[in-house]
């Protein structure tokens, strides 16, 4: 695979974004020389991706926390924007912890001694409607533990507060009602507190909390002698003059050379919640992010032992028939949707479903986030059904949606078809005129240019090479993830058998040609 986005310039230094696809709500933490990130998941399983990275730059996908989500029940449809809300990552007594907040169920905690695993069983901290954007702290010098919470209006009537608890040192229980720690009602300007970490830092609780909207909000810092408050606060990073808009919602971490670092993401709409990386140093007892606090797009590198040029996979060859961690479902899975096979290639059950017409509706749906700007992705596909109506394709998944594959005809033929639907539509419609697939094989594309301009291409394979499909699609982000490649197949509602499809050589490559 051609690496789309290299964020390592190569020279000693990095550009932004370090991560240049929708990684949100991104949490850090440094354990020896090695850092790990954590991000939201929201509805998509597995949950909490787990990145690493020796230098804050070049990073890996590692695996993934949160098996399933909870209650099962919830989440055997797609909940595009319910699930794992802003975790927090952190590393106490041993072990791995990660708290998240579930606006519709409440705060948990999950612990592991090894980032890769085993992790434990999620267990709910405090139950509640709207409680997000959980972040603990144990203090080392005296053996407390606390944690803070934000909350989202949408399910509690609450917003631009931040809620403090004392907690058992084992993270499993909180000690106390909870005390308003920040209520930003009382603050000048200040609306949309959310996102909080909480940290001790020279003899002062510090809390780096965003505000102001994902789109065009800023990060805040807030500090107080005592836990409970009152805290003060300062603008730590915005846009100002730069085109990073909404500075938002990171994680301060220490480098083991005594850097200060702070990543965040900024919204980009379909491409969802990108990461940047900005150094940060202390100045009068308050910290300074970026360039005297507007964000850097280029910068000296953090000091840390040279590293190959990373980021994580897009690509995948489907090794022994399984998929590579770049890979969640859109519910939680259920047994027989992958099909196990001798060989390598993907090979998914035409699942029976009744909501075909609709691939927003569809668990059974295999996605990874757009993986840079500008990008192609293909794949080989193969339609084994003879069951009419019996689908599978290569969709770009959002609020709106397209996507382009084969389909059973009414007598059972294959026959390529490229379908879309707008985001206020219930049912897709074709982008072009159906017609035959020799073989039901074929070779599906999308080029993908700036803006989140799709064009689709097909290569049946009849000697014309890729021909360009429908009208230029834009993809749209659900309300708080970008928009999503895909994979699927499905057939009608019915009891019968209804036979499979076969994916192979998944590529994504670099600048695709203009639109």
């Amino acid at each position: 695979m051609t690496m789309p986005w290299r964020p390592d310039l190569g020279n000693g230094t990095y550009r932004n974004p370090v991560l240049n696809s929708d990684w949100s709500d991104p949490d850090v933490v440094r354990v020896g020389d090695d850092f790990y990130l954590t991000a939201s998941s929201f509805g998509r399983v597995p949950g909490l991706p787990l990145l690493h990275s020796r230098d804050l730059v070049n990073w890996t996908l590692v695996g993934h926390a949160l098996e399933r989500l909870s209650p099962d029940a919830d989440f055997a449809v797609p909940r595009h924007d319910c699930g794992v809300w802003a975790p927090s990552l952190r590393h106490h007594a041993g072990r791995f912890w990660i708290f998240w907040g579930d606006p519709d169920h409440g705060i948990q905690q999950i612990n592991a001694e090894d980032i890769r695993g085993p992790w434990s069983a999620p267990h709910l901290v405090k139950s509640g409607k709207g409680l997000i954007d959980a972040c603990p702290l144990w203090d080392e010098e005296t053996g407390e533990a606390y944690l803070v919470h934000a909350w989202a209006k949408s399910r509690s009537g609450i917003k631009n507060r931040l809620t403090g608890h004392r907690m058992s040192p084992d993270g499993r229980e909180l000690l106390d009602a909870g005390t308003t720690l920040v209520d930003a009602d009382t603050i000048p300007g200040w609306f949309t507190l959310e996102g909080p970490k909480l940290h001790r830092h020279d003899g002062w609780f510090w809390i780096f909390a965003p505000a102001g909207g994902v789109e065009t909000g800023w990060q805040g810092a807030f500090r107080s002698r005592t836990f409970e408050g009152p805290y003060e606060e300062r603008v730590v990073l915005a846009q100002g003059s730069t085109e990073v808009n909404g500075p938002h919602q990171g994680s301060w971490v220490r480098t083991a050379a005594g850097e200060d670092w702070f990543l965040h993401f900024q919204s980009r709409g379909a491409y969802g919640r990108v990461v940047h990386l900005q150094p940060m140093r202390w100045e009068g007892g308050w910290p300074v992010i970026g360039d005297e606090g507007e964000p850097v797009l280029v910068h000296r590198s953090p000091e840390a032992p040279e590293q190959p040029a990373e980021a994580p996979a897009s690509a995948d060859d489907f090794p022994g028939g399984r998929y590579g961690r770049q890979w969640q479902w859109t519910a939680n899975p259920r047994p027989g949707w992958t099909v196990r096979h001798g060989g390598d290639g993907l090979r998914l059950s035409c699942v029976r479903t009744a909501y075909a017409h609709d691939l927003r509706a569809l668990p059974n749906v295999l996605v990874q986030r757009l993986p840079a700007e500008e990008f192609t992705a293909e794949t080989s596909l193969t339609l084994d059904s003879r069951e009419p109506g019996a689908k599978a394709g290569l969709a770009v998944l959002g609020d709106a949606f397209s996507w382009i594959g084969l389909e059973a005809g009414p007598d059972g033929t294959a026959r390529l078809v490229h379908r879309y639907a707008e985001a206020v539509a219930e049912h897709e419609r074709d982008a072009e005129h159906p017609r035959p697939a020799p073989g039901a094989a074929v070779r599906v594309r999308i080029e993908v240019t700036r803006g989140a301009r799709c064009r689709f291409y097909a290569d049946t394979g009849d000697g014309t090479g890729f021909q360009a499909s429908g009208q230029v699609f834009a993809a749209a982000p659900w309300r708080w993830v970008g928009a999503l490649l895909g994979l699927f197949a499905t057939a009608p509602a019915g009891t019968e058998p209804s036979g499979t499809a076969g994916f192979t050589s998944f590529r994504t490559t670099g600048t695709p040609r203009t639109v």
